[in-house]
């Protein structure tokens, strides 16, 4: 991509995913996603009311007159993206490549983390780690990640497993993870797990319309990840339902990893509105977060 076209795809990436977190997504960020817990602010003087729970003996003791302690929100988290370019997410459709969504998906989770002054990161993966990007506050930040999603080229098949194992080596305090793929990955369960014990890992699957339901016809698949290319007749009833049962039972593996760790995840395809997609999920998790 030549460096001009890649300014005005990052350009435009920014104003739009800018203005949807000014205008409701930046709040409803800072609403689920909490700090670490409590931090010690200041000491002052008692008012009849106060939880005597709060009060500090030592400063009380000190100025024979009675002090309480009070908290703030240690509010400044770390959201890691731990994303995925491996050559399958050079595919899509209706305009749209795997590669352009996961970029705005990530711009909307960048703008909203720096609008609430947390650091960002990334490590960009396909068949190794391809980058790792320290997490950091700041604009400037957000558009380097954005820049090189869409930049970095990528090597080999999807490794959903090394990528978690570089992620826990590299991040040692509890971070907010959003992992970005199309899981096209094998053996990676027990990576996950850790990974979700340890962090509040959120699963964000991207696919296209095409990959899990084709249209008619005979389609020519080119060379992805390593593999050579194939010849589908989708034309063919018995094609599309055992292609469709191989996606259904893929689904339903996935569906199951993510619930049995207790994980939230989002699925996208090239076409939805990322807008609503995070309104929903971000009032879904409002939801759990009140029970």
């Amino acid at each position: 991509m030549k460096a001009e076209e890649l300014l005005k795809k990052v350009r435009r990436i920014q104003i739009k995913t800018k203005r949807l977190v000014d205008e409701a997504i930046g709040g409803e960020y800072h609403s689920i996603f909490k700090g670490r817990g409590l931090e010690f602010a200041e000491v002052r003087e008692y008012i009849p009311g106060d939880d005597v729970r709060t009060i500090d003996w030592n400063v009380t003791a000190r100025m024979n007159f009675p002090f309480v302690k009070r908290f703030k929100e240690e509010r400044e988290l770390t959201i890691m993206l731990i994303v995925d370019i491996s050559p399958s997410m050079n595919f899509g459709n209706n305009n749209k490549l795997k590669r352009e969504l996961l970029a705005e998906i990530c711009a909307l989770i960048g703008f909203s983390a720096i609008e609430n002054n947390d650091r960002v990161g990334l490590i960009a993966f396909s068949g190794k780690v391809e980058k790792f990007i320290t997490p950091k506050k700041g604009s400037k930040q957000v558009l380097a990640i954005i820049r090189d999603l869409l930049e970095l080229e990528s090597n080999g098949k999807t490794d959903i497993k090394s990528a978690l194992e570089y992620f826990l080596k590299v991040q040692k305090k509890k971070s907010i993870a959003f992992l970005v793929s199309d899981f096209h990955s094998r053996n990676f369960e027990k990576q996950i797990a850790l990974a979700s014990m340890k962090h509040d890992l959120i699963p964000v699957r991207i696919y296209s319309k095409f990959e899990t339901d084709p249209p008619k016809g005979v389609f020519k698949f080119l060379p992805l990840e390593g593999e050579k290319p194939v010849i589908v007749d989708f034309s063919s009833k018995k094609v599309r339902e055992v292609f469709k049962e191989n996606v259904r039972l893929r689904d339903e593996y996935l569906f199951n990893l993510f619930n049995k760790y207790g994980m939230d995840y989002l699925n996208l395809e090239t076409s939805d509105d990322i807008f609503k997609a995070f309104h929903k999920f971000f009032n879904m998790r409002k939801r759990k977060l009140k029970r």
